[in-house]
């Protein structure tokens, strides 16, 4: 079972939920794997504190020109569907943060000055913490390929058990990514009336995508019932609300999960694994 937990925004308590809950799953006896798919801020480690077996950099395809042997014919720029090969003073010149790779420039080019070479994009890695299978991506300051590195992190999800994912925030490409072949996407909120807005933002991208959703809403208490009332009129389950607790933002801020920090929610997230393992949710 794929569960991924997203959010509209950042800051909402996404990595909270999604570190608590592959904690309890362990503790259940179950096989559980943690992917922090959240590759320009993972922080999943921090909480989870993994014993790491592999580092490894990603990169990805990107063409070269050798400008002796390029005669300018353009070929290469109009078969580029992303501009990231143009022809400037009759040569090529490239831009690698646009390219994805395609390899079509190389098979259009008459001179053959054009090869693919490696370019490193970011870093995966992958280990255990504590009956959890842990694998994260780091993307490089700079580069803008995420959707490939999160590609590449969840090529490192078991076969079987439960896989967890912690989604990027927003409703954008990287995202989108994220939830793919999702049996359920939890849809982290604040029920404010910015909360809203961004969970409206989020499940439109769900629903898109054909996805089941259900909603956690952390830090009840701070605004009004907004979220709570357009869930029920929308007919989305709340799986688990979460009342404002500087209890547990200290114990956050100091790298600590919840559930062991403060025992008396443990009961509250063993209940949320239990209604999206037990449950249909549709």
């Amino acid at each position: 079972m794929k569960i991924v937990v997203a959010s509209g925004k950042g800051g909402t308590g996404k990595t909270l939920v999604a570190t608590n809950l592959a904690k309890v799953i362990a503790q259940s006896g179950l096989k559980v794997a943690y992917l922090d798919c959240d590759v320009e801020e993972p922080n999943g480690h921090i909480f989870l504190h993994p014993q790491l077996t592999v580092s490894r950099p990603v990169s990805v395809l990107v063409p070269e020109v050798d400008a002796d042997k390029c005669s300018g014919c353009g070929k290469c720029s109009q078969i580029c569907r992303f501009n990231a090969i143009a022809v400037l003073k009759e040569k090529a010149v490239t831009f690698p943060e646009l390219c994805h790779s395609c390899g079509g420039c190389s098979l259009v080019c008459p001179d053959g000055a054009i090869e693919e070479v490696e370019q490193a994009i970011g870093t995966l890695e992958q280990g255990s913490s504590n009956g959890i299978a842990f694998a994260s991506g780091r993307l490089k300051i700079g580069a803008t390929r995420s959707n490939l590195l999160i590609r590449e992190v969840k090529k490192g999800a078991p076969d079987d058990g439960i896989v967890l994912i912690d989604s990027p925030p927003g409703a954008a490409c990287p995202a989108a990514e994220s939830v793919r072949e999702a049996d359920i996407v939890l849809l982290v909120a604040e029920s404010t009336p910015f909360g809203l807005h961004d969970l409206r933002v989020a499940l439109e991208m769900i629903r898109h995508l054909n996805l089941p959703a259900a909603v956690v809403i952390n830090r009840t208490g701070l605004g009004d019932d907004i979220v709570e009332e357009f869930c029920a009129q929308n007919q989305i389950p709340i799986l688990l609300s979460i009342r404002e607790d500087r209890s547990i933002a200290e114990a956050y801020s100091k790298g600590k999960l919840v559930v062991n920090a403060l025992p008396r929610y443990l009961g509250a997230f063993q209940k949320l694994a239990e209604r999206i393992l037990e449950e249909k949710i549709t």
